[in-house]
């Protein structure tokens, strides 16, 4: 973990290179090395594709357990299941050299076989706003956090619903190159979500087997993982999150509600998450186009 200490010996959960790097990220520059990060790929590569804070650890664990059979840890799967940039050092656990690839970026024309897990939007906020406050990559209050949330201002890969609708309007969408699956059904039914990734991939396993997996995932074994192999924000809180569906039930005033809703409503009806805006909102007002992206 990149830790720095403050001028009271406090420790910061990351270093100047870090902050650094993730700043460059959000800039033009990244376009040239997104091309580079995406050379040496496989036609048997799988791509596994999140947008940030959507399960994608979880369900990295989870896999790479069902897959190569060995305990998932931070450094486990980390050294083997890798993202695109690192695929050369990657293991091949998938059938004719294949490698199961991880991404958050929206969708890339060289993603033709893919995984795409979607999380509702207003859990997803919850848990990022979280995370980079833990980070200090962001100061202030939710107002405005969402405003830069939907004017994919927060991290290096665009708004949660620009990114959504890549892949919902992609040419692999509705063909068997494309699986997408919501993050709510994975967690409420878990052996048949991954038992259909599985098959994805054109891969079977023994019932037990993926159960075990799962159970040696759990929250709370995750959880036990952090404490044994701290994170960047475990500095302050936990990287390792609840997880909840619905977690942001009571979390959100209305009018923010309102901005979600406004700002996403569109891709949640295309996802089938329900909306939570008032009747009476309007259809557009200062606060709303302000935070347009």
């Amino acid at each position: 973990m990149s830790t720095q200490k403050s001028e009271n010996g406090a420790k910061k959960p990351e270093s100047r290179k870090a902050k650094f790097r993730f700043l460059m990220s959000k800039t033009p520059v990244r376009r040239p090395v997104m091309w580079l990060r995406h050379r040496g790929l496989r036609p048997a590569d799988i791509f596994f594709s999140t947008y940030p804070r959507s399960g994608t650890t979880w369900t990295r664990f989870t896999m790479f357990e069902i897959l190569t059979g060995e305990n998932a840890t931070f450094e486990s799967v980390n050294s083997l299941m890798l993202g695109v940039g690192m695929q050369d050092r990657a293991k091949s656990v998938l059938p004719n050299g294949g490698r199961l690839i991880g991404t958050h970026e929206p969708f890339r024309k060289e993603y033709k076989h893919s995984i795409y897990l979607v999380r509702d939007v207003r859990d997803v906020i919850l848990s990022e706003f979280a995370f980079m406050t833990a980070l200090d990559r962001f100061h202030g209050g939710m107002d405005q956090f969402l405003k830069s949330f939907f004017k994919g201002k927060v991290t290096g890969y665009g708004s949660w619903p620009r990114h959504v609708a890549s892949w919902l309007d992609c040419p692999y969408y509705g063909t068997d190159q494309l699986l997408i699956l919501r993050y709510e059904e994975l967690r409420r039914d878990p052996e048949a979500g991954f038992t259909q990734m599985l098959h994805f991939a054109g891969l079977e396993r023994d019932p037990e087997h993926i159960r075990r997996a799962i159970a040696n995932n759990s929250v709370e074994q995750m959880r036990a993982k952090e404490l044994q192999s701290p994170r960047k924000a475990s500095v302050r809180g936990q990287f390792i999150r609840a997880g909840k569906v619905k977690g942001w039930e009571g979390k959100f005033t209305q009018d923010q509600l309102d901005m979600i809703d406004y700002h996403a409503g569109d891709v949640m009806d295309r996802m089938g998450y329900e909306r939570s805006a008032s009747p009476n909102a309007p259809a557009q007002s200062e606060s709303l186009v302000a935070a347009k992206d």
